[in-house]
């Protein structure tokens, strides 16, 4: 389309395609604005940031022409259902679990979140309730509010023996956002929680070490500061993010401190238009108690598919995880993808040194491979399921299902 010979001028900029999103929301993402010299480079990243909002599945561009050397900016949107009920299942070796519940990443049309969750696991009943309003380019502060009750069947691992215990965790938790950039934010909170700790019923060995019962009451404090430069095209992702997050827990019963840190970063690039590599790098360390109650786990739905359901604890964890995602199927509705992956941790036992990290029985080594199953009108509909083995021990191994992608 021919525009004359200098740059047009952008007359107007519009909207089409939305529904439930909130047009003035979607605006403080659009940087171009009428009166503004037509630059190509500045619409596609428009483009891009609006690809990025979770209730748009799809962004176009069109330019209208005008009289006088104006056109009129047209956004093509194509949004994706974001109110949805909940229903996922997954399982491991030794832990099956579903969950029901409701969710709306686009509440009032604003990317604002909120999620009511039931979850059943190992005859335990757990529920949470989370409310999020994100900052934006016009309100730079955010919050969340967070009720929690989390019941789980823990294993603790004391010496020469694995104790199972009914752990359970009731607590109230609030943070403070603020939109330091576009790409990156920093979070200010804390929260009151009820721990409770009591020995399963059903163990073979009568006589087992740790109390019987264990309650706690804690306050947290907690800082992050966390950067997303990631972009979306559909399942697609390219760039990265990760986050630095400090915890101190006060104990109310004996005013002892607790405290950890933890760094993550994740990165993904597109290649070959069809494939996407992924690779997620994980460093924390806590307060080094020689305790069996160990704030880091190893875990086959955390962070080591095929190892099993809380198979370690530590004190500290170092944590590598590659995962190349071939899609081998992509239609309107539904896409496919075949996956490979490798998973590597370390940890420090409790109360033990550094020299932990690279002694070889400390290191979980697993491969293997899986399938994603996309429903592409609903943000983070993917069913998953990975199988995988230990590469020293060809006996240990397990399948892992779930929704989302694993990083």
């Amino acid at each position: 389309m021919a525009l004359g010979q200098s740059a047009p001028i952008v007359h107007e900029v519009a909207l089409e395609g939305l529904e439930r999103t909130d047009s003035t929301y979607v605006f403080d993402f659009i940087k171009s604005r009428p009166g503004d010299t037509l630059v190509i480079v500045e619409i596609e990243k428009d483009v891009q940031r609006l690809k990025n909002l979770v209730s748009i599945g799809d962004a176009q561009y069109r330019l209208d022409p005008l009289e006088k050397n104006r056109v009129k900016l047209v956004y093509e949107l194509e949004e994706v259902r974001t109110r949805v009920p909940i229903v996922n299942l997954g399982g491991i070796q030794g832990n099956t679990w579903f969950q029901l519940g409701v969710s709306d990443i686009n509440l009032e049309g604003k990317n604002k979140t909120a999620k009511l969750l039931y979850q059943y696991s190992d005859r335990r009943h757990s529920f949470n309730f989370f409310y999020q309003r994100p900052p934006r380019l016009s309100s730079r502060w955010g919050y969340q509010l967070i009720a929690n009750k989390w019941s789980s069947r823990e294993p603790l691992f004391f010496p020469g023996q694995t104790v199972l215990y009914d752990y359970d965790n009731n607590g109230l938790a609030a943070d403070g956002i603020y939109q330091l950039s576009q790409t990156l934010q920093l979070s200010l909170g804390g929260s009151f929680f009820v721990e409770n700790y009591r020995k399963s019923q059903g163990q073979q060995v009568e006589v087992l070490p740790g109390p019987a019962s264990l309650r706690i009451a804690k306050l947290m404090i907690k800082n992050e500061l966390y950067l997303n430069r990631v972009d979306y095209d559909a399942h697609y992702l390219d760039g990265f993010n990760g986050f630095v997050r400090y915890q101190a827990v006060l104990n109310l019963d004996d005013h002892s401190w607790f405290h950890s840190i933890i760094a993550q970063l994740e990165q993904y690039e597109q290649i070959s238009g069809r494939g996407n590599l992924a690779m997620r790098y994980r460093l924390a360390f806590s307060t080094n108690n020689e305790s069996a109650f160990a704030p880091f786990v190893a875990d086959s739905y955390i962070n080591i598919r095929g190892i099993g359901n809380r198979i370690d604890r530590g004190t500290a964890q170092a944590i590598v995880n590659v995962e190349y995602r071939q899609t081998v199927y992509s239609g309107r509705m539904f896409s496919a993808q075949l996956v490979g992956f490798g998973d590597l941790g370390t940890w420090r036992k409790p109360g033990g040194k550094f020299k932990d990290f690279v002694r070889l029985k400390e290191r979980r080594v697993f491969v293997g491979g899986g399938f994603r199953l996309i429903y592409n009108k609903i943000y983070g509909a993917i069913f998953r399921v990975d199988y995988g083995v230990d590469v020293f021990d060809s006996d240990q191994r397990g399948i892992v299902v779930g929704l989302g992608q694993y990083f």
